[in-house]
């Protein structure tokens, strides 16, 4: 059993351009599938609408899975809170090889939107207004033949870019001063922590009903491993100084990798992980192998900079492989040996 993750970074964004979609399928097909996955969690998968007035669909999704083995998958897709219909931009998709037993999304259904009083809005404003999380947690639960049911969590965390604060633009890249910057920075801290500390409810919820659950959360976390919300996903030890949570950690299976290798991300010429697949202890017990492929990985600075709308995503996708069910003996056969 493989199960990966990709960041497809706005999938979708040149549906206009033809000639450039194609142009992009023909980069992101060759990588989706060396990756061979039997369940596949995708980022920043965007919605359009065909004709005005019509439904947003996932139309470059489906088109870039045309001629796939994914194209035949069973497929759950996230919706857009305040609506219930698929997002403009930055959905989820949980893809799997088998049936999708049930799904659902989690949207401050464990943590409640905090309330933030402005320090630098121009002007002052009375009050304390809610702080929503910009996208919902996406939840399968998917039955591999032969194995216990697997719950898969598809995540994106807020990315680490300062959150708007009211009258303090010059224009979408450029802030009037340094204190409503930084305050609009440590917003975006704030919302990237409530939706980890989201995620991390839910898991609860998931070993309360079973402690021998196999669970796997994937996605981009806008975070390292040792950053906050990637510590609070996987509850270690160190941090809870409590050894009776020990079967409520997940591991991070990129330390399966040599250091060296363990970037999904470059940024001003750093390799960061950023994408990653912690694993509760029951699945970890079938992990056999991980694999980023960032052979190819561009700077995403420099590339924005220089070659404006690449083809390829900046994000490397990530695939763990997985030990599959051990075939019961054949009737009548010895099993002494």
């Amino acid at each position: 059993m493989r199960i990966a993750t990709f960041n497809l970074e706005n999938l979708g964004s040149r549906l206009d351009r033809p000639d450039d979609f194609q142009y992009r399928m023909s980069i992101l097909r060759p990588q989706m599938e060396r990756l061979e996955a039997d369940i596949l969690c995708l980022q920043e998968v965007n919605a359009t609408r065909e004709k005005p007035g019509t439904d947003r669909r996932l139309v470059a999704l489906d088109r870039l899975l045309e001629g796939t083995a994914y194209q035949a998958f069973h497929r759950v897709s996230s919706r857009h809170p305040a609506t219930g219909a698929p997002a403009e931009h930055h959905n989820l998709v949980i893809l799997s090889r088998w049936p999708i037993a049930a799904s659902t999304q989690v949207h401050h259904d464990f943590v409640r939107p905090p309330v933030h009083v402005y320090a630098t809005a121009d002007p002052l404003r009375a009050g304390a207004p809610a702080i929503a999380f910009d996208r919902p947690i996406l939840y399968g639960r998917i039955a591999p033949p032969g194995l216990p049911d697997l719950h898969a969590i598809n995540v994106h965390f807020k990315a680490p870019l300062a959150a708007s604060v009211p009258g303090q633009k010059l224009d979408p890249l450029s802030w009037k001063s340094t204190g409503a910057w930084a305050e609009g920075f440590y917003l975006a801290g704030l919302k990237r922590a409530g939706q980890a500390l989201e995620a991390r409810l839910f898991v609860d919820r998931l070993l309360d009903a079973d402690p021998q659950a196999h669970i796997l959360v994937a996605g981009d976390f806008n975070a390292g491993e040792r950053e906050v919300p990637a510590r609070i996903i996987a509850a270690d030890l160190e941090d809870t100084g409590n050894g009776r949570l020990a079967d409520r950690m997940l591991v991070a299976l990129s330390h399966g990798l040599s250091e060296s290798r363990r970037f999904t991300v470059v940024h001003r010429g750093r390799k960061v992980m950023l994408d990653h697949l912690f694993a509760s202890r029951p699945l970890v017990a079938r992990f056999q192998s991980i694999e980023i492929h960032n052979e190819a990985l561009g700077d995403e600075l420099v590339g924005y900079s220089t070659i404006g709308d690449s083809p390829e995503s900046y994000h490397a996708p990530v695939v763990a492989q997985f030990r599959p069910a051990v075939p019961a003996p054949a009737s009548g056969a010895d099993t002494d040996r």
